[in-house]
């Protein structure tokens, strides 16, 4: 179902994308942004996902910047190194990267955006600050609630675990009483709760985070 292609940011930097299709015309596109584990297998998991549900899905690399065809497990050392990149990033460019996965998704009419981890606070970044963009579904972004001062420009549902070591609950509730404009659930599960090949995956969360995404993609992409 999956494939890949050379995306051009607007700085002229070349990065590659993993595109999945679906059958027949796309009704909407839904950009897919990753972990600190690169468009690894699940990554791409996701986007033929959103692909079986009718959306043209585009999970660009936005690690590429620093290492190209970065992916790599779930271990310690996979963790640190994922980390380091992630931290190593300039922020501007990465959604300098996450523009032009828009721009290309948006060619197939309305477009969302979905991000896990690292991904769903570039996730946020994205719903206040680019255009393009009709709705975003942010996971477990572990900056997300730093940004609490900043509003969202479009239709924007974030979750979090309720367990989740990395983000504390007392963050989550601030964010949630300072931004009446994006809706927050939060789940009975750890960091990571939606990737089926970690730990810390948890079926019944993945399954309602899931279930909301697509109905909130439903409602604003068509």
């Amino acid at each position: 179902m999956g494939e890949w292609i050379k995306l051009t940011a607007s700085d002229g930097f070349v990065l590659d994308a993993y595109i999945a299709r679906p059958e027949g015309t796309p009704k909407a596109s839904v950009v897919v942004l990753q972990e600190i584990f690169g468009v690894n297998s699940h990554i791409r998991s996701v986007a033929d996902l959103y692909a079986q549900h009718g959306y043209l899905a585009v999970a660009p690399a936005l690690f590429d910047r620093k290492t190209k065809q970065f992916e790599v497990g779930y271990g310690p050392d996979d963790v640190k190194t994922g980390r380091d990149i992630a931290f190593a990033l300039d922020r501007d460019a990465t959604l300098r990267d996450i523009a032009a996965a828009i721009a290309f998704a948006g060619q197939s009419g309305k477009t969302g955006l979905v991000g896990y981890c690292w991904g769903g606070t570039m996730a946020y970044a994205a719903a206040c600050s680019l255009s393009g963009l009709s709705a975003v579904s942010a996971y477990y972004g572990g900056g997300v609630t730093a940004m609490k001062d900043l509003a969202p420009n479009v239709p924007t549902i974030l979750h979090f675990g309720e367990r989740d070591a990395h983000i504390p609950m007392s963050g989550v509730n601030e964010f949630k009483d300072a931004r009446a404009d994006a809706t927050v659930y939060v789940y009975a599960a750890d960091h990571g709760f939606n990737c089926d090949q970690r730990g810390s995956y948890d079926e019944a969360s993945a399954a309602l985070a899931r279930t909301r995404t697509l109905a909130h993609f439903a409602a604003h992409l068509g």
